[in-house]
């Protein structure tokens, strides 16, 4: 039997060791929250372009593993250095996936693929910010890890860290418990949506890594162009997406193989992630064999005329701006242009004229009953990003315009423009959330008081996007309030495509350099929230200062209207037994 340490040191001699970019020196730190009540000016716009280096500081805040020198967190430490023990191969690195201490494979997929995917669109925003080294920093970070989870053709680890361990502990990153078993996913007990959706991460990536464009309408990618890592990167894209569809074991559902995930990241189906993983591999390998067997997917899964959600569960809105994308980059790899235009417009439609499941919350977040009670800026953020990124395909002026202007309202709502005047991105303004659940930044031990322990946070988690507000636009800053102030990898992701977008396109500040210190606290809600944690308080909210004070004048109004059409009525009987 190999030793451990053998292994470990193979692995990391057979991985690829391929040049990144230099990061920044000095490096790019998040300023004060202060900061973000200023206005400035420029192209690009330097509150934008600090917002995009926010964002994908976060991302260093969470990682796992043996931290480099250029670690820009000081009060991060190296962490679970030994995941990967239990099965004799070195799984440590990548990210913790929300405020804990769990490595999920599925989530991270997501987030990776919708990363790259934005970095290939709007990519130019991370150049002018001089931010791409930072993402492909991240990015690295988080495929490598990948990689290392993917190693052999058949063979993908799709879970570190046990659920209930470790949702009993809440404290720092040296005293993560140290019973962190590995899952995994095989051929004969597989997990085609897992497997797929890594496959699509990977091949979209390599596509960004490739310096490929899908056209004129977009931006340039980002400057981060390697052909080694690409083609790395494909070669598992490849090895994945034929497992996947050629598994001994049949094409199921990855909590079948491993029900641990269930507790946390259960997948509703495989339809999806098998369809987009063909969908990007054909475009990473310019095969039109591979769009068409996307296309049998599709149809054949009868994913047409869905309105639900995007997120990292459900991927089958994203599929036909995708295949709008490619076909209308290249007609030797897709086809059916005008097909998917329709498709995705019909999608888009729904979303701008109100017709779909979603419907808009009293100071107008996009919101989705179910979905959108978990982490309600999420389904809004991936709708803008949507939205923003399929507007330079749209049929006509008036849709472009259109649904532009609906991403920007949902943008402008998560940066302050909604009835809390809460920028909802940690570290951005005064009146971002103070009390984001995550274990790491709290600084405290004792689960039982979280809320209290300690009472002021301990470390700032810049650039965390928090869940939300609840669905009557509400935000209570509770740290043990997860639905509205936990932070996770999949949350950033859109908000970074879309900024990046501003960094190219807008010179105006974003919404809360116009909020100054101390706007939440006047409109701060008592009580508390309605959501999974709070169900108690699941009835009509409490009407707001302004609201009592209109039901007041309602009421007198009535009160009046009532007593001149009694005295009405009384000299109308007078008169009548008068005459």
């Amino acid at each position: 039997m190999w030793s451990l340490s053998f292994l470990v040191v193979c692995n990391f001699l057979l991985a690829p060791v391929i040049g990144q970019l230099s990061l920044p020196k000095p490096p790019f730190l998040p300023p004060n929250p202060t900061a973000g009540t200023q206005p400035s000016s420029g192209s690009p716009n330097p509150q934008w372009s600090t917002l995009l280096g926010n964002l994908l500081y976060f991302y260093e805040a969470q990682r796992s593993g043996k931290l480099p020198p250029s670690n820009r967190v000081s009060w991060r430490n190296s962490s679970a250095v030994d995941d990967g023990r239990d099965v004799q191969l070195d799984l440590s690195g990548g990210y913790y996936d929300a405020g804990d201490y769990i490595k999920a494979t599925f989530p991270l997929s997501f987030t990776l693929m919708s990363i790259c995917w934005g970095a290939t669109d709007f990519g130019k925003g991370y150049d002018m910010a001089n931010q791409t080294a930072y993402l492909d920093d991240m990015l690295r970070w988080g495929l490598d890890w990948l990689i290392k989870a993917h190693p052999s053709n058949n063979t993908l680890y799709v879970q570190v860290g046990d659920i209930a361990t470790d949702l009993a502990y809440w404290g720092g990153d040296l005293g993560i418990p140290t019973f962190r078993p590995s899952f995994q996913v095989n051929d004969t007990n597989p997990g085609t949506d897992v497997v797929a959706g890594a496959s699509a991460a990977f091949s979209a990536c390599s596509g960004l890594y490739s310096g490929r464009s899908f056209s004129g309408s977009f931006s340039s990618p980002a400057s981060l162009q390697n052909s080694s890592y690409a083609r790395t990167l494909l070669d598992h894209a490849q090895q994945l997406h034929t497992f996947a569809v050629n598994a001994t074991g049949g094409q199921k559902l990855y909590q079948t193989a491993v029900p641990s995930v269930a507790e946390s990241y259960s997948s509703s189906s495989y339809n999806d992630e098998l369809t987009l993983s063909a969908l990007f591999l054909s475009w990473a390998t310019n095969s039109s064999t591979l769009f068409n067997q996307a296309e049998t997917y599709y149809a054949n899964f009868s994913l047409a005329n869905q309105n639900g959600v995007l997120n990292w569960d459900s991927k089958t809105p994203a599929l036909a701006v995708l295949f709008a994308q490619i076909a209308r980059a290249s007609s030797q790899i897709g086809r059916n242009l005008s097909s998917w235009q329709a498709e995705a417009e019909r999608y888009l439609d729904q979303i701008v004229n109100k017709k779909g499941p979603a419907f808009l919350t009293p100071d107008g977040l996009l919101y989705y009953n179910g979905d959108s009670d978990s982490a309600s800026l999420n389904p809004a953020l991936n709708a803008a990003m949507l939205l923003s990124r399929y507007a330079p395909l749209a049929s006509t002026p008036a849709k472009k315009a259109a649904y532009s202007a609906f991403a920007q309202t949902q943008v402008d709502y998560i940066l302050g423009k909604n009835s809390m005047s809460v920028p909802y991105i940690v570290g951005s303004n005064p009146n971002s959330p103070a009390n984001p659940h995550s274990a790491m930044a709290s600084g405290g031990g004792d689960i039982e008081n979280i809320n209290t322990s300690p009472e002021q946070e301990a470390y700032v988690i810049y650039g965390a996007l928090v869940g939300g507000p609840d669905k009557y636009g509400r935000f209570f800053d509770i740290r043990n309030d997860w639905p509205e102030t936990e932070v996770a990898l999949d949350y950033n992701a859109p908000m970074l495509t879309l900024t990046a977008l501003h960094v190219i396109n807008d010179t105006n500040d974003p919404f809360f350099t116009s909020l100054q210190e101390g706007a939440y606290n006047k409109v701060r809600p008592q009580g508390f929230p309605c959501d999974a944690v709070y169900p108690q308080s699941c009835r009509s909210p409490p009407l707001s200062r302004g609201g009592t004070i209109a039901m007041a004048l309602i009421i007198a109004i009535v009160g009046l209207i009532l007593a001149g059409l009694g005295g009405w009525y009384i000299r109308l009987v007078s008169f009548q037994k008068s005459v």
